[in-house]
């Protein structure tokens, strides 16, 4: 039978079978120069299903080229033209939601549920770019001197890049190009070599929308494409979302060649559980935020801090919602929880599961028991009695583990959530407003849910963290996304008056 990823792909190797997956520029499949190639696997069962490409140097130069030529007319083109492909995407996405669902289910392992709920969260994005022509609406101010006006407009960057992680195919890209390619830049993305599917798939339909070739181009690849694209002197801006490391390396490196970088890194999101929290509510949260998606989101909830004597009880509610999570594929009916990405960060994640035993916490639920027989499955797995100096709570694990502090105040848990190098999301559980106020003061962290897990906001505004969450000045998407794509130009007009006309060789005045 016939998948989506079989659809994406550009070319059957016959020896094999397999399905081997191209670039895409200037609106079609396009065969690297080189003979590098990658696997990706279905991490429910382990085999290999497709192949792809991976690009060198010279592969990305004829991708910023194409852009770049792209560019000129791109940017030329109509607001309103802008919008009405911005209109047709969300349409043919919406079509094709559940096509793009099981791509991203057979290449990262999530749930259909789940999968359903980020092509969902993505689409939003596209919907803040149909309002590009309200977007982009420049100040204007009448005799700001005698017979002179002021005005500001934005104008388009020219070629970007965005490099995005395995977790999210389909939304993290959406978040990125729907406002740079609306905004009149032309955009180039590489996706994670581990799941190239949905980005062709997007592509396609990017063409079906209207989209002029050249204007949305994909490179595959690994860390050759990457470095090509942060030292290419056409490339103006650079979007990120990956570990703190790389994102630090990426800032660091984008920025010396004069780019305009936003590169979101780790996490390590605390839920804050005040005693008179509403213990179902809590359990229930932190049990669908800890191992939705098998904890591989950076707005995964990995940390719960039990203020009080609502710790043994929270802990109990949670374990009972644990053992009843049914794991398997994410194609599977019934499924809650899928596999990890691959079967080294399996192993990975469930290292820690070994170090915090040994250095004093006690295991509450053992994932480790989950094994499937070929596929890349690590069980849910609860923590107690974890303190900050331990391996579990100082790294982001990125899997199915959830961690639970012990605190006995208020005040002891800000400081630990304060005090984390980390500032992607928290959450605090109360019932008493002026606590939850309190906290939303207080606490150092970009983005706060009050009795909500997950706070990932809503596209009209933006996505972001603070400290080693973000490298950069500007978040992602919303509001700050234009902002990051496009640069001011301010105009002073006066048109022919003789009458004021004079030579004057003092800085000008407003009078």
């Amino acid at each position: 039978m016939s998948t989506p990823l079989a659809e994406a792909a550009s070319v059957t190797n016959t020896a094999t079978n397999t399905p081997l997956i191209h670039h895409w520029i200037a609106g079609q499949s396009y065969p690297s120069s080189g003979q590098r190639t990658g696997n990706v696997h279905n991490p429910a069962t382990g085999e290999v299903t497709a192949r792809v490409t991976f690009a060198e140097a010279a592969d990305v130069d004829h991708a910023v080229a194409t852009a770049k030529t792209a560019f000129r007319e791109w940017r030329a083109t109509p607001l309103s033209r802008r919008a009405e492909i911005m209109f047709q995407l969300r349409a043919l996405i919406e079509t094709n939601r559940r096509r793009i669902a099981e791509t991203l289910s057979l290449e990262n392992g999530k749930t259909l549920s789940d999968a359903m709920g980020e092509v969902a969260r993505g689409l939003e994005n596209v919907e803040f770019a149909c309002g590009i022509p309200h977007l982009l609406k420049g100040g204007y101010s009448e005799q700001s001197s005698r017979g002179v006006d002021v005005y500001q407009i934005r104008q388009p960057l020219g070629v970007v890049a965005g490099i995005t992680p395995f977790n999210f195919p389909a939304m993290v890209p959406l978040w990125m190009m729907a406002n740079a390619i609306a905004c009149g830049n032309t955009f180039i993305l590489k996706p994670s070599e581990k799941v190239p599917g949905a980005s062709l798939i997007l592509a396609e339909l990017l063409q079906q929308a209207g989209l002029p070739d050249g204007v949305f181009n994909i490179v595959q690849g690994d860390r050759i494409a990457v470095d090509r694209l942060l030292e290419h002197p056409d490339v103006k801006a650079v979007s990120f979302v990956g570990s703190t490391a790389v994102a630090k390396s990426i800032y660091e490196t984008a920025t010396r060649h004069g780019k305009r970088v936003q590169a979101l890194g780790g996490a390590k999101n605390h839920m804050l559980v005040l005693p008179d929290a509403d213990l179902s509510m809590a359990a229930d949260a932190a049990v669908s935020a800890g191992y939705g998606a098998a904890g591989e989101r950076c707005m995964a909830i990995s940390v719960v801090v039990a203020v009080g004597d609502i710790a043994d009880p929270l802990i109990e509610a949670i374990r009972e919602r644990v053992t009843k999570i049914k794991v398997g594929a994410g194609l599977a009916e019934g499924s809650e929880m899928g596999p990890l990405i691959t079967r080294e960060h399996r192993e990975r994640v469930a290292g820690y599961l070994d170090s915090a035993t040994s250095e004093g916490a006690s295991i509450v639920v053992d994932g480790r028991t989950t094994k499937g027989d070929t596929g890349f499955f690590l069980g849910p797995s609860l923590l107690d009695r974890v303190q900050p100096r331990m391996r579990c709570y100082q790294d982001e694990i990125f899997g199915p583990v959830l961690s639970v502090v012990r605190v006995e105040t208020y005040d002891e848990a800000l400081k630990l959530i304060n005090d984390n190098p980390y500032g992607n999301g928290t959450a605090i559980f109360t019932q008493n407003g002026g606590a939850a106020r309190q906290f939303q003061f207080d606490v150092e962290v970009g983005m706060v849910g009050v009795n909500v897990p997950i706070p990932v906001p809503v596209s009209y505004y933006s996505f972001g963290g603070w400290k080693s969450s973000l490298f950069g000045d500007l978040h992602m998407y919303g509001p700050e996304g234009i902002q990051f794509y496009t640069r001011a130009k301010v105009v002073s007009s006066r048109w022919p008056d003789p009458s004021h006309s004079k030579v004057d060789l003092g800085f000008p005045q407003v009078r």
